[in-house]
């Protein structure tokens, strides 16, 4: 069964609209692991447009709740990571004015700087993944600065089911990484922009073995109900 990590983020978003302290992010997060969630996903941008220092710091300090926290390269925010020891970091690239992460990160350019933050945070006993393209060479890279684990930027194949478009080349080309990615020794996951369908089409990828999943179940989760929705999910990842 493919674990499944379930982003928070837009729980803040909805808080932060009033100011106040209203969905609590904490409550949430319990909610959430009761119903079935392996983990919980945020993500502290720069701009703190959702998640902020106090949630990560709150969550951090709940140690039932597995936190896969997702961050940039930005120094105080890593200083930050390393104080409060979440379980599992994820790094990904961060523009200032994107609406939400645009692709996986440039490992050709930045990988010293990669390289030497997964260092540190190996040291702290904190495991860390690359949000990556689903590209071999981007793989063949990440095995060089030694990440024992990579997250599938699944944007491109989100968009192309949801358009009802071709994407039989997208989920080959993800196949082929994930199988490659697994020959070497990497965990592989898997996430951005999924729903049911996009999601049953990665569940037969047997090199796969957790989903991040946030937006479209906390969009989802207005119809029908967090409980429901999550039950589907879990019964995909079977």
């Amino acid at each position: 069964m493919k674990r499944l990590g379930i982003n928070i983020d837009h729980v803040a978003t909805i808080r932060n609209a009033r100011g106040e302290g209203h969905p609590d992010i904490l409550n949430v997060a319990k909610y959430v692991m009761k119903l079935g969630a392996d983990s919980i996903t945020i993500h502290l941008r720069e701009d703190r447009r959702h998640i902020n220092d106090k949630d990560l710091i709150t969550l951090s300090k709940f140690k039932k709740i597995p936190i896969n926290l997702e961050l940039s390269t930005n120094k105080k925010i890593t200083k930050l990571a390393i104080k409060c020891k979440p379980k599992f970091v994820c790094l990904v690239p961060e523009k200032r004015n994107e609406v939400t992460t645009e692709g996986g990160l440039n490992l050709k350019k930045n990988s010293k700087k990669i390289s030497n933050i997964i260092q540190l945070f190996n040291k702290n006993q904190i495991r860390t993944s690359l949000f990556i393209n689903p590209s071999i060479e981007d793989i063949k890279l990440s095995k060089k600065i030694e990440t024992k684990c990579i997250e599938i930027h699944t944007g491109k194949l989100s968009r192309l089911v949801r358009s009802k478009k071709n994407y039989n080349n997208e989920l080959k080309k993800i196949r082929k990484c994930a199988l490659y990615a697994k020959s070497l020794g990497i965990e592989v996951h898997a996430g951005h922009g999924l729903d049911y369908k996009s999601t049953l089409l990665l569940s037969k990828i047997n090199e796969i073995s957790e989903f991040n999943i946030g937006h479209f179940i906390i969009g989802e989760s207005i119809f029908f109900g967090l409980k429901n929705v999550i039950k589907k999910f879990k019964k995909i990842c079977k």
